[in-house]
């Protein structure tokens, strides 16, 4: 797994809004939500299309990749969101 650092953009409430809004939901529980960019939006933090975006509900969360992608970060209300890139 690779992680792309710099700034981590942050969302205000609008602009997460608009852009779940776009999204299609995949998985929803406790500790996190999972969302597929089914019509190309460029992640917020490399402006590249994304894959998915998984929003962290919990202080800490494993997640169990099968395969290698890189995932830049955001932040919504102190949560973090990961935006996934296949390879």
């Amino acid at each position: 797994m690779c992680f792309k650092y710099g700034a981590v953009p942050h969302f205000g409430m609008d602009g997460y809004d608009e852009l779940v809004s776009s999204l299609t939901p995949r998985q929803e529980s406790d500790s996190v939500t999972i969302y597929q960019n089914t019509v190309g939006l460029a992640c917020p933090a490399c402006e590249e299309r994304f894959d998915n975006l998984i929003l962290c509900k919990d202080e800490t969360n494993t997640l169990e990749l099968d395969f290698a992608m890189d995932i830049c970060t955001a932040t919504h209300d102190n949560n973090p969101l990961l935006f996934t890139h296949k390879h």
